[in-house]
């Protein structure tokens, strides 16, 4: 074989697999975090207004409505003036930073219970020149927590399927080497040898013998069948051997080459180190296989086990099934008794009802946003030669098959979604420019049984002839809130387009999909570190990454999840369930390493190759004055949703009355209008404060979440991204 054509085969190595370590790359921003405290202060020219933390009302895609109490310290008063106002903003959020900045805010009615009619409209035309020039910067933990009592925009997931896959147990280190239906052949140009399309693995066969052979980077594997069986070996032939002498094999590998097995069909492979560990949890109520990187439980009063599967838990009474699902908020009380810090504390966060779940969920409704410069976003597609389109059911909408890019057509238009954004154009090959508006109400329409379903949680919000600001929900990364918390994918299998090239799509089985509370979902292949994370950039015919890669913009296949931490330790050494739980997931973050991955897993558009398409602060036009922390105030007060001005001390409540903090003890009269209605007496005593009790409780929630937020997945001190 030539060089050149050697060359060629090598030629380019592409991650096909994620190392569940790639949590390294955080580490990147490893300097010390700025906090982001509350309450915050503006400077106004008769004074200082301080406003405590918002708390919201409302989250409709980046259009926030809040109210916020206030308090006014003016230059000629020892007192302050205690007020709140209601207003609606924009949001733009940094999900890899942790933060939120709210700007551009509209106050929409302001009140003074602790004024005067008199002073009020003065007061009044003090805020009202100050706050909308002021932009508040929050942790997205703080804003997530006291969303928990909002009116949140929710969208009906009754669609999304979930059908068992076929669940495959082994009691040996072992390896799943899917394939996309039945291996598929293409030509190795130059060469006596066939690779295998649809495997996100090395799988080549020599045309001649037909002896298959299975590289990792550092194992060589053999069979005369694609399906196997599969037996290591150190005499791969000489020529494939000297092709393949580039591939670099990832850390983490084995010492011994794992067990192979095969699938064709959507397959989870459960791996045990031996004979399965059992371990007691939950006040002696649950058992936990803890030498397997897979969550595997068993409910000791009825016997029943449960796997959790890409955030579906199904359970069987034996490991030959039926395996029949299990609704998340349908799972024994027993579940929500796992110790946060036990080794399966993280599988809290797909437990409906706890606080991990909960968190889980009100992070679903914030979107990642951005500006996006019209100049600079600029899109190409190519099809395996004229574009074909197939019709969506029960929509207007078709789209085209036989591309890596998600490409639709609605009457005689058509628009694409590429890493979050939305392009248009009068031809299904372009040009292409950033859409500023598309045909929403019919693209919601598109079912998840469509291969497209995801583009449905990408929005445009507002525009300018410089700038668009668009966003997309965690559902563009096949990430869905499903009664109470976060599944992995639709369960629908997408069959892959086949010509000369091959477009797989999105998967939900196969790949060990598993969640953590911090940083999303990650895959594994069983149980490794770093085993076949290799594919072989062949050239001439592949188009596309296997998946996840086969959609969405390439890096991830726009699936929203970053790495799980699940095996925590050594692969030799058991307890290794470590699913997510927090307080390890600092530790590990801080031990992993350095690792420069330059990609964002949490903010596409914070991604190396889309930052030239994100606006600088200047023209997307958010020039703002910034509210800084109010120092030594206590983030104590709040404002109830009639306007009366309470503060919390200790376990009670005190109630702002002319001008003097009182003990909470309001005669109906003394109320707002509305607020009597709420009294817990006929006549007298104190008003509900239930409203003021879930507030209270979650800006507490937010500030633990915010504190407990690893080091190195905070935003670096120095100023807020923009």
């Amino acid at each position: 074989m030539s060089k050149a054509a050697t060359e060629f085969v090598i030629g380019h190595v592409r991650v096909a697999m994620i190392r569940l370590s790639t949590l390294a790359f955080l580490l990147a921003c490893s300097a010390t975090a700025q906090a982001i405290d509350w309450p915050q202060e503006i400077t106004a020219d008769e004074g200082t207004i301080v406003v405590y933390q918002p708390q919201p009302e409302r989250l409709v895609g980046n259009v926030l409505s809040a109210r916020a109490a206030m308090a006014i310290e003016l230059k000629d008063n020892s007192e302050p003036i205690f007020g709140v106002f209601w207003f609606e903003s924009t949001i733009d959020t940094d999900k890899e930073g942790g933060t939120v900045t709210i700007r551009d805010i509209k106050l929409t009615n302001v009140r003074w219970p602790d004024s005067t009619d008199a002073t009020e409209q003065r007061f009044t035309a003090i805020v009202e020149a100050a706050i909308p020039a002021t932009g508040f910067e929050v942790s997205l933990e703080t804003l997530s927590a006291s969303l928990e009592s909002a009116e949140l925009e929710k969208k009906s997931l009754e669609e999304l399927k979930n059908d068992p896959p076929e669940i495959v147990f082994r009691e040996e280190l072992a390896v799943l080497l899917p394939y996309d239906g039945e291996p598929r052949y293409a030509d190795v140009e130059n060469s006596d040898y066939e690779r295998v399309l649809n495997t996100p693995m090395a799988v080549v066969r020599k045309k001649r013998s037909k002896d298959h052979y299975l590289y990792s980077g550092k194992f060589w594997y053999q069979a005369k069948d694609p399906m196997g069986p599969w037996t290591a070996t150190d005499a791969p032939p000489a020529d494939l051997a000297q092709m393949l002498q580039g591939v670099k094999a990832e850390e983490g590998q084995p010492d011994s080459p794992p067990a192979i097995v095969t699938a064709n069909k959507p397959t989870e492979l459960i791996v045990t180190q031996g004979t399965p560990s059992w371990k007691l949890v939950a006040g002696e109520q649950l058992l936990y296989v803890q030498n397997t990187e897979s969550p595997w439980l068993r409910e000791i009063a009825t016997g029943n086990m449960y796997l959790l599967l890409s955030g579906r838990w199904y359970r069987a009474k034996s490991t030959y099934g039926p395996w029949v699902f299990v609704r998340a908020d349908e799972l024994p009380a027993s579940f929500k008794d796992i110790p946060p810090a036990s080794d399966i504390g993280g599988l809290r966060a797909s437990v409906a009802g706890t606080e991990e779940a909960e968190d889980a969920m009100l992070d679903a409704q914030i979107p990642q946003t951005a500006a996006i410069k019209r100049s600079e976003a600029k899109l190409t597609v190519e099809y395996d030669g004229e574009p074909k389109f197939e019709k969506i059911s029960g929509t207007e909408v078709s789209y085209a098959v036989n591309t890596g890019a998600q490409v639709l057509q609605i009457g005689t238009l058509y628009y694409a979604v590429d890493n979050g954004v939305w392009f248009s154009s009068a031809s299904a090959t372009g040009p292409w420019t950033v859409a500023d508006s598309i045909p929403e109400d019919e693209i919601q329409k598109i079912p998840p049984s469509s291969p497209v379903y995801n583009t449905t949680h990408v929005h445009i919000y507002e525009s300018t002839p410089e700038v668009v600001y668009v966003g997309y929900t965690p559902g563009y990364m096949w990430s869905f809130p499903y009664y109470g918390v976060p599944v992995y994918g639709t369960g629908w299998y997408y069959p892959p387009y086949y010509g000369h090239y091959y477009y797989p799509r999105p998967p939900t089985w196969g790949f060990n999909v598993g969640y953590n509370p911090w940083t999303g979902w990650s895959f594994g292949l069983s149980w490794t570190n770093g085993f076949f994370t290799v594919g072989i950039g062949w050239g001439g015919g592949y188009g596309g990454m296997y998946p996840p890669y086969g959609c969405c913009g390439g890096f991830y296949g726009g699936g929203y999840r970053g790495p799980v931490f699940i095996n925590t330790g050594d692969i030799n050494i058991g307890n290794n369930v470590n699913v997510g739980n927090r307080d390890r997931v600092s530790h590990n973050m801080d031990q992993a390493g350095s690792r420069d991955l330059d990609k964002s897993r949490n903010n596409l558009y914070d991604r190396s190759e889309n930052r030239a398409r994100n606006a600088d602060p200047a023209t997307a036009q958010r020039q703002f004055k910034e509210a800084r922390p109010a120092a030594e105030r206590p983030n104590d007060v709040f404002a109830d949703r009639d306007g009366n001005i309470a503060r919390r001390t200790g376990d009670e409540w005190q109630t702002r009355q002319n001008g003097q903090w009182q003990q909470d003890s309001m005669s109906r009269d003394q109320l707002s209008p509305g607020a009597a209605d709420r009294m817990q007496a006929p006549t007298s005593g104190n008003y509900d404060r239930s409203g003021l009790n879930r507030d209270n409780a979650a800006r507490q929630r937010g500030t633990t979440r915010q504190a407990a937020r690893p080091q190195s997945m905070r935003r670096p001190s120095g100023g807020r991204r923009r």
